[in-house]
């Protein structure tokens, strides 16, 4: 598991406002409906992205992530990928996640991030002029894959996703499918997560550079898995300029 429900993101450097936040219902291309979280920049930087959780699935910390975007000038959309299978309704810090990662479908959960897509190139969602996605653990998983999507977006960003080997939700190694891919890079790790050792980090860092793929991969030495947390005032540091990679990467600010 990554973030528990209690958990909540660090804030981001740039402090905007955020306006039309809400809870959305949208359909994925087989028109099957799933949960969703948007939040409108108060005053737009062009950048917009799409949020996937991790393996617990549309929650507060993801929300309040999308807010926390908007406040640094992007047009946000959070999604719940498991729409088909719980509900596209709320829910509570009992849910049992772990039925829903093994029945997700990877095809549909593709189609479940261009309709997150679509919605952010709507009027209704922001229309910013570049698209990205983040995701955080599975989520950093999907993200990352979205690089070979055909969505037409301007980067991926995984935070500590497992870039080589299976996966028990069968989503494939983005290592395996970096010749595909057609936007550039930026994975985040913590050193001393023992779940993602170095030689997989080098594994995917070569799969991108022989495929001619731009990227750039952060590591934090000290930090472990699921750092990237306003609780953990020990890896203050790291979330930080974490928030300032990912907005760089994002040309929402300026090296």
């Amino acid at each position: 598991m990554c973030f528990s429900t209690d958990d909540r993101p660090p804030l981001p450097p740039i402090r905007g406002a955020a306006l039309d936040t809400r809870d959305l219902v949208l359909t994925g291309a087989d028109g099957a409906p799933f949960a969703a979280s948007s939040a409108r920049a108060a005053d737009p930087s062009g950048a917009g992205i799409v949020i996937v959780p991790d393996v617990r699935g549309l929650h507060p910390y993801y929300e309040d992530l999308a807010r926390r975007f908007a406040e640094a000038g992007v047009d946000a959309v959070a999604l719940d990928p498991y729409g088909r299978t719980a509900g596209a309704s709320k829910r509570d810090a009992s849910f049992d996640y772990e039925p829903h990662v093994l029945q997700l479908d990877p095809e549909q959960v593709d189609g479940d991030v261009a309709a997150a897509a679509t919605f952010l190139r709507s009027a209704e969602g922001g229309a910013p002029d570049r698209i990205h996605t983040i995701g955080f653990c599975l989520g950093g998983r999907i993200s990352l894959l979205q690089a070979r999507s055909g969505l037409g977006l301007a980067g991926v960003i995984g935070f500590y996703p497992w870039p080589v080997g299976p996966h028990r939700s069968g989503l494939p190694a983005p290592a395996d499918e970096a010749p595909r891919f057609a936007s550039p890079v930026l994975a985040v790790y913590g050193g001393a997560d023992r779940g993602i050792p170095a030689d997989a980090r080098d594994a995917f860092d070569r799969a991108l550079d022989a495929a001619g793929i731009e990227r750039r991969t952060v590591v934090y030495d000290d930090a472990p898995h699921s750092f990237f947390d306003r609780k953990a005032t020990e890896y203050a540091d790291a979330s930080a300029d974490a928030w300032r990679q990912v907005l760089e990467f994002m040309r929402v600010v300026g090296p």
